[in-house]
């Protein structure tokens, strides 16, 4: 497909303003600017001095164009500067950021709604990509953006390719194996290895475990180190797996990706199956999950500014590292390890909510604390509507009028956990233990002791 044939050609003296260099690498950078005659921003990247070259770059937006759709980032056309010839790609511009932005500022993994979201989107979007006949090649958190309502959209496509069957490996293709070592498959260490579709699946499957952890795989381990290791079967410490619904299936499906051999990896349409039954049963709850992350980024903005530290936590949490041997274990998990032998790492480490000082307690100390006390936060908690409007979203417009029409504390109480708490989980619960203890601090007292 020639892009050229229905993509505008812009200058960029002509038609973009109010540049801002948002990120750079090895192959250009990339910049947000305003089109003055459109009136809203777009995403331009643009390749360094004597970097690769004016086809790399059509074919890169060419790619992106065929693989068009509601999980890719569209393309708009190119521009050039002034009378040079330096061209760019002109693109949509992703005001959330990506997945590994969106990682470091909450300093860990996202609410479990939105997580399981953001897996089902970077499937279907790997899954429409491959119906296509093509391959991404290059999947990591940073390549995952994110619009304003936090929905993933597939990027940068400088690898990307015309794809085969991992049984039809032997089709001519050029071009040296590209991507994040940390996310690449074992057999793309091998030098004679051609990529197929599978490549894509097992980069998915340590993404799957990114998003779900919040953290960077094999930290701090270099090239030699991963290559060694990877075709040897390690891979990313285990998942503690909490009382999340769900998880455990994911976890599942993260580890059928990641398998050694790439015909026994799962299908990019097997991986949506998958992903699309487990995010329908959370997906009442992505609207209080995205409120909950842009109340946190905000927050953190304004507190940026003041100094004062943030602290995050969220449903999911990875394991605590451990300390190996270099040359053993070399910070690799060993996959014989049980979920049993791992520690959860928490801001604050206890068992028992009670005995939590009441001023370092994290989210999920709070949701353990309202979960506890239920009995008797039901018999004594009386500002019940004045919490619940507080709360504001969280609480759904039906459950607030059944609320109101209750004739006691005790009766709206009941219908708080039954309707709101059972299906909103830890940041539902962390946000009423906040209200509560504005509304009741001496009954948060009182039951923390």
């Amino acid at each position: 497909m020639a892009l050229t044939s229905n993509k505008t050609e812009l200058s960029a003296d002509d038609f973009l303003e109010k540049w801002d260099l948002l990120g750079s690498g090895g192959f250009g950078c990339v910049y947000k600017a305003r089109h003055k005659l459109w009136s809203f921003d777009v995403a331009i990247k643009r390749l360094h001095d004597g970097v690769g070259t004016e086809k790399a770059l059509y074919e890169e937006a060419s790619h992106m164009d065929e693989a068009s759709s509601e999980f890719v980032v569209r393309v708009y056309g190119f521009f050039k500067e002034g009378n040079a010839m330096r061209k760019g790609i002109v693109m949509e511009f992703m005001r959330g950021g990506s997945i590994q932005s969106l990682q470091k500022d909450l300093s860990g993994p996202p609410p479990s709604a939105l997580a399981f979201r953001l897996a089902h989107q970077v499937a279907l979007a790997i899954n429409f990509l491959h119906l296509k006949g093509l391959m991404h090649q290059d999947l990591k958190p940073s390549n995952v953006l994110l619009n304003d309502d936090l929905n993933a959209k597939l990027a940068d496509f400088g690898l990307s390719r015309v794809s085969t069957s991992t049984f039809n490996n032997k089709d001519k293709m050029t071009g040296e194996i590209g991507g994040s070592y940390k996310y690449m498959p074992p057999e793309a260490f091998e030098v004679s290895y051609k990529p197929v579709r599978a490549f894509d699946i097992y980069s998915y499957g340590i993404l799957l475990w990114s998003i779900v952890t919040g953290e960077e795989p094999y930290p701090g381990k270099d090239y030699s180190l991963v290559e060694l290791k990877i075709p040897k079967g390690d891979r990313p410490q285990d998942i503690c797996q909490k009382e999340v619904e769900g998880l455990k299936e994911l976890v599942g499906l993260m580890k059928s990706c990641w398998v050694n051999e790439p015909s026994e990896r799962p299908a990019a349409k097997e991986c949506c199956k998958v992903t699309e039954s487990l995010f329908s049963r959370h997906e009442t709850g992505i609207s209080d999950a995205v409120h909950y992350v842009k109340k946190r980024l905000d927050s953190q903005t304004n507190n940026q500014h003041s100094n004062t530290p943030v602290a995050f936590s969220c449903p999911f949490q990875p394991p605590e590292s451990k300390l190996h041997d270099e040359a053993d274990h070399a910070g690799f998990e060993n996959p014989l390890r049980s979920f049993q032998q791992l520690q959860l790492k928490t801001d604050v480490v206890s068992t028992d909510p009670v005995t939590v000082s009441l001023e370092k307690m994290n989210d999920t100390d709070k949701a353990k604390f309202v979960d506890t006390k239920r009995a008797a936060l039901i018999q004594s908690v009386s500002e019940v509507l004045a919490i619940a409007e507080e709360l504001g979203s969280m609480v759904h417009g039906e459950t607030y009028s059944l609320i109101e029409v209750k004739q006691t504390s005790q009766e709206r109480m009941r219908v708080l956990y039954q309707r709101t708490f059972r299906s909103g989980g830890v940041i539902v619960k962390a946000a009423f233990y906040d209200a509560l203890k504005k509304h009741h601090p001496n009954l948060v007292e009182d039951l923390g002791r």
